[in-house]
């Protein structure tokens, strides 16, 4: 009876494990299986770049404000002063940036704000309906950029996203969830699923 019993107690452990083992898996153990390594997403502030259209508002001088693009050397043209570095930088980096230089000699004490209207566009490729270009909208998601581009082929890799940012070298496997950013400039790749 002590040999039943154990042999009971054995195989409902065995049981168990193998039941939990089933429940535990994550998204991405199909892109483990298929050897690609998976990164979570950290939230970093927005950085502009070429082709990102800005107002910039010069408080008490309009003359001085307007929408300025910035252009493929990274700068932008302001009456006065000139050519302004912009890439690189935050919306409060340039307001400093072109307050400091208005300050030196121009503009007696400048307040200057600075916005984005337009964000460079994004990309995406891949097992999608329509690759290609495509506006970049604040909070946009890769399941958002998936949509516009027609959704998924019937191939689509659905677990995984590759993306490429603006200032990036190389492009990196993200979990494909519904919190999944796409910044402006990126380059998103939906890969083929191994079946």
């Amino acid at each position: 009876m002590l040999t039943l019993r154990s042999f009971l107690a054995i195989m409902a452990l065995a049981l168990g494990l193998m039941v939990s083992a089933c429940g535990t898996t994550s998204p991405t153990a199909g892109a483990r299986d298929a050897g690609v390594t998976t990164q979570s997403q950290i939230a970093t502030a927005y950085t502009l770049g070429s082709s990102d259209r800005l107002r910039v508002t010069v408080f008490g001088h309009p003359t001085l404000s307007g929408e300025f693009e910035v252009d493929g050397a990274g700068a932008i043209s302001l009456p006065l002063i000139g050519q302004v570095a912009a890439v690189g930088l935050s919306t409060v980096d340039l307001e400093n940036a072109v307050a400091t230089k208005l300050a030196d000699g121009y503009v007696l004490d400048p307040r200057v704000s600075v916005e984005v209207i337009n964000y460079r566009p994004y990309y995406i490729l891949g097992e999608v309906g329509r690759p290609g270009e495509y506006p970049y909208t604040s909070g946009l998601t890769v399941q958002n950029a998936v949509a516009a581009a027609g959704g998924f082929s019937y191939r689509a890799n659905k677990r995984v996203v590759y993306i490429k940012s603006m200032d990036g070298n190389q492009e990196v496997a993200y979990d494909l969830t519904p919190s999944t950013v796409v910044k402006p400039g990126d380059t998103i790749r939906i890969g083929e699923r191994i079946f």
